[in-house]
């Protein structure tokens, strides 16, 4: 399993996305962790079974157990903030922000790593998760710690290719069967 066994399983009509996963993944400038830990956690992020078997090995190659942990950890927090806070904001009736939220996000104040590095896992899972609020609370934890745009971009580029990876190669599942 690995990033070459999944760019095979890519469909020839999905050549763009055999491409991007290529350089997404394989020329990504992100420190080792940054971009393990944001392939794995997007992987989890994206719900399929296929690309996370595939990512996943890979990803615990190139992460300490520490790093690997926490990067589980953001796709685990972020799934349950990003339903909260994206549904918070789209109520009509705004009282609902003055209201505690009530849940447990203990991980996020010490992931047991870096805190930029799960900033930037939170970030990348938030995009696939479509949350404009967690995006832009991350995104502002990261510029304020001095992470350029282009940096945090990456982040994005890589929760985008994934989730289409994913939801091309799940659909391909599903007519096959």
């Amino acid at each position: 399993m690995s990033l070459d066994s999944l760019k095979s399983r890519i469909p020839d009509y999905a050549k763009d996305l055999k491409l991007n996963l290529g350089s997404v993944i394989g020329n990504s400038g992100l420190p080792a962790q940054q971009l393990w830990g944001t392939v794995l956690s997007t992987a989890i992020a994206s719900r399929s079974a296929i690309v996370l078997r595939e990512l996943e090995p890979e990803a615990k190659a190139n992460l300490s157990p520490e790093a690997y942990t926490a990067a589980k950890a953001a796709a685990a927090v972020m799934a349950m903030n990003n339903v909260f806070y994206r549904t918070r904001h789209l109520l009509s009736d705004h009282e609902y922000g003055n209201l505690r939220a009530g849940l447990r996000m203990n991980v996020i104040g010490n992931p047991g790593v870096d805190k930029v590095d799960f900033e930037f896992w939170s970030f990348a899972v938030s995009a696939i998760n479509g949350c404009g609020m967690c995006l832009d609370s991350h995104e502002q934890v990261l510029r304020k710690a001095g992470v350029e745009r282009e940096v945090i971009q990456e982040a994005f580029k890589i929760a985008a290719v994934i989730e289409a990876v994913a939801a091309t190669l799940d659909a391909e599942a599903a007519l096959a069967e």
